[in-house]
């Protein structure tokens, strides 16, 4: 963050109301940055952003380009500048491929995939108009990993995987701009609550699990040390390795893993949760889990 303008970088914020997003942008704002919180709810985006020091609030909808290139422009004719991008923004559900209804599954992708795509096209031009920039994504342990029951999140996330490594490679040569990948396992954030869910069971956060403010952390460095991946969570590298060097055992012990540690809750009737519409009420900071993968009786 230090080699940015004295007044403080300038970082857009996508999905910056809840979880992740919201803790980069509280560490960013405490750093000294300019923050700008964009979401899909605008009830939602200027409450956050009215509780952070000089922060704006622009509503934005990632799936939708027209929408993401308004907010960019705004920006840079808001601050003069965009030091970085910082996305965050997903949703999730649970149910096989059977399961799923295609809507929800093509909506979670969309974010992924697609809004990866419109902000890079959005952002990587104003990037080199003006020296530099860093993108920063944030993806998932599950972008190299597939796990049975989350196949519309997989796809989504080794989709965006796919996509990232791509963008990597197109601009490694340009001076100044970057684009990094940050890779967490599970999150103390509410998106097990706020996901859509057709296993008949509620999700939740499997074990180990990590603060939002330690993956906020990666992201912040990552603005100013670009790294190609950077995974955040002590369980990924080798969950990561098992799944490639030993599929035989991985296969045979991945489901039984899944109804044990993830779809325990209780029983649920069909809901797409938050994938097709913002569900501002259940946004937060933390979703109130435990290292452990339990959950406290309120959350943070």
């Amino acid at each position: 963050m230090t080699t940015h303008p004295p007044e403080g970088p300038v970082v857009l914020v996508i999905g910056g109301t809840s979880g992740i997003g919201l803790a980069t942008a509280q560490q960013v704002t405490r750093e000294g940055g300019r923050v700008v919180v964009c979401a899909r709810d605008a009830g939602r985006v200027e409450a956050v952003a009215a509780g952070l020091p000089g922060a704006t609030g622009m509503a934005a909808d990632v799936s939708d380009a027209e929408a993401v290139e308004r907010t960019v422009a705004a920006c840079v004719a808001t601050y003069g500048r965009l030091d970085a991008v910082v996305l965050t923004a997903q949703a999730m559900s649970y149910g096989t491929v059977e399961q799923v209804p295609f809507e929800v599954f093509r909506a979670a992708n969309d974010t992924a995939v697609h809004g990866t795509f419109h902000v890079a096209r959005a952002v990587l031009p104003v990037f080199r108009a003006q020296g530099g920039g860093s993108l920063v994504v944030v993806s998932s342990l599950l972008a190299e990993i597939s796990v049975p029951s989350m196949s519309s999140y997989c796809t989504a996330k080794w989709g965006q995987l796919g996509l990232v490594r791509a963008l990597q490679l197109e601009v490694r040569r340009e001076r100044g701009v970057h684009v990094s990948l940050v890779a967490p396992g599970a999150v103390d954030t509410p998106i097990y609550q706020q996901a859509g869910t057709y296993a008949g069971r509620v999700g939740g956060a499997p074990p180990p699990v990590v603060s939002p403010e330690s993956v906020a952390d990666a992201c912040v460095r990552a603005i100013g040390r670009p790294r190609r991946l950077v995974h955040v969570g002590p369980a990924n590298r080798l969950t990561v390795a098992g799944f490639r060097l030993a599929p035989w055992l991985y296969d045979r012990m991945i489901g039984p893993l899944v109804k044990l540690v993830v779809l325990r809750g209780g029983p649920v009737p069909p809901s797409p949760g938050n994938v097709l519409e913002p569900r501002p009420e259940l946004e937060s900071l933390r979703g109130g889990w435990r290292w452990w993968g339990g959950r406290k009786r309120r959350s943070a």
